[in-house]
């Protein structure tokens, strides 16, 4: 398992879709376990991106699928980037 870095703006669409219904992040968030992406940790943020959302999943290949698949209908759009903890880069590095 990696972890990954999910950065997501809502589209247009998906802010309605929010504003109607919030509990919809809820499903989302199920849709991406079910796809096999454990939620580690989910803010909604200010700024740049709406959503931070840290992610293991089995590989790249499986992340990048899974969030295509969720982003391909319109409600977000997202940035995903492999994320490592400080201690193993630390450990790399004095390798």
């Amino acid at each position: 398992m990696g972890k990954y870095v999910i950065l997501s703006n809502l589209t247009d669409e998906g802010r309605k879709t929010i504003m109607k219904k919030p509990k919809r992040i809820e499903e989302v968030n199920q849709e991406l376990e079910k796809k096999g992406a454990k939620i580690v940790e989910q803010y909604a943020v200010l700024g740049q991106y709406d959503f931070i959302t840290i992610v293991d999943a089995p590989s790249k290949g499986d992340i990048y699928k899974t969030v295509t698949e969720v982003a391909s209908r319109g409600s977000i759009d997202t940035v995903t980037l492999p994320a490592m903890e400080v201690d193993e880069l630390i450990q790399k590095m004095e390798e």
